[in-house]
């Protein structure tokens, strides 16, 4: 389609193929909800957009490590506070791990406060002889197996709005409030070394970083006197999938006329909706918050260069983050050539791992799981604050007979609370090591 002819505008992506949209059954339904979804308030703002993008362009100098994890699905059911601390309280705590590991400032970004869908390989599934629509998330329906549950609920989107604005108020206060003290971030790794099995193989780490905020604290600096030590940015992320909701969600900024997502800060497309001619790529192409764009096993190298310029056509800094996803078996295959083509291209890109998919598999117990030993490294992750027991290995060394004690995922595997902060102490010391 000629952009000359045709520009983009916040629902040109509808002359585009949408892949991955549920089958809304009434269309009345639907467009109440997008009405109302249009009269709501911004979740995020321009400017807290802008910072982002800012941060990102010191990433791609190699000035700032990008930090980006939480749920693979967030569920209504566990949207509440004490689960949304949990997450946080993880993500504080790998930053300062990664922080010591680095030497260079963390940017923190949360797959939290929106990521309620989520795209499937299949439409449907067969459950008890019966075949129903699949899940698609809580955005969208129900996980129960019933055809009432799982068809598809536009009021659905309203709710998963709704649960993101709580969600997000709560994550400010505690990002501002003293909760990311960073003395009390450390106590929380110190106990964490002092309680886990393979404490020693991170003890020196954990030793350090005491040793620096006592030497701080011997010079008056002090974390009431300086907010670097309170206060902590946390940025919100999910995958654009369900176009609706997210152009219900995009406003025209009234400083600059540009156009904003403000469902979140961050918005990423999926390994299965990033087609170059598709209406994923279309709605993402018009907007200025930074993109992500997963690159799977199946992605097309020659496709890359035509992928980036659709998406940041003038090259700005900050603006891509490729989030690679090959697998711990097939990384070293494919992704030089990915950088090559950036190297050739010239372009401005954040390099993300994300460790997680491409390394699922079935567990004997028919369980489907990852390895948590087989993680080479990787910034980009799912996790959740639940005792979980989804991935195998890790320093309580989780069996496939373990699994279903707690295997309580929506949809992928996810790393528990020790498996993601041992995940951080085994990143930190190969950063140290060179």
């Amino acid at each position: 389609m000629n952009k000359e002819i045709d520009p983009w505008d916040v629902y040109s992506w509808k002359k585009y193929h949408a892949a991955q949209q549920p089958e809304w059954p009434d269309e009345a339904s639907l467009e109440l909800a997008i009405q109302d979804l249009r009269q709501q308030p911004p979740l995020v703002f321009a400017g807290e957009v802008r910072s982002l993008k800012r941060q990102l362009a010191e990433a791609c100098e190699g000035n700032v490590f990008v930090l980006q994890g939480g749920d693979c699905a967030e569920e209504f059911k566990t949207s509440g506070a004490d689960p949304i601390k949990q997450k946080l309280k993880i993500i504080l705590q790998m930053s300062v791990a990664l922080t010591f590991g680095t030497l260079k400032p963390v940017l923190k970004i949360g797959r939290i406060a929106g990521q309620y869908a989520k795209p499937r390989s299949r439409p449907t599934e067969t459950v008890n002889g019966v075949e129903l629509p699949i899940y698609r998330g809580d955005a969208v329906n129900k996980i129960e197996p019933t055809l009432q549950a799982r068809t598809p609920d536009p009021k659905r989107m309203l709710r998963a709005y709704q649960q993101s604005a709580s969600t997000i108020n709560l994550l400010r206060a505690f990002t501002h409030g003293g909760f990311a003290d960073l003395r009390r971030v450390n106590a929380w790794n110190v106990d964490f070394v002092k309680n886990s099995k393979l404490g020693h193989e991170y003890q020196q780490i954990a030793d350090e970083i005491t040793r620096a905020l006592s030497f701080m604290k011997a010079f008056g600096l002090e974390s009431k006197h300086y907010k670097q030590l309170y206060q902590v940015d946390l940025f919100t992320s999910h995958e654009a999938l369900l176009l609706e909701y997210e152009s219900a969600l995009t406003r025209q900024d009234s400083l600059t006329g540009d156009w904003y997502n403000c469902s979140a800060h961050m918005l990423w497309v999926g390994d299965r909706t990033r087609q170059l001619d598709g209406a994923h790529v279309e709605y993402l192409s018009g907007i200025k918050n930074p993109v992500g764009v997963k690159l799977g096993p199946s992605f097309n190298p020659d496709e890359l260069a035509p992928l980036i310029n659709e998406l940041n056509p003038h090259n700005e800094p900050g603006k891509i983050m490729l989030i690679t996803r090959f697998g711990a078996n097939k990384i070293r295959d494919l992704l030089p050539a990915l950088i090559h083509r950036v190297k050739k291209g010239g372009f401005e890109v954040v390099w993300s791992c994300d460790p997680m998919h491409g390394n699922t598999f079935m567990s004997p117990t028919g369980y489907k799981t990852r390895h948590e030993n087989t993680i080479p490294g990787g910034i980009h992750f799912e996790f959740t604050g639940d005792n979980v027991t989804e991935c195998v290995g890790g320093s309580d060394n989780i069996q496939y007979d373990e699994l279903a004690k707690g295997y309580l995922t929506a949809c992928d595997p996810r790393l528990n609370a020790t498996q993601s902060l041992e995940m951080a102490f085994i990143i930190s010391k190969m950063l140290q090591e060179g």
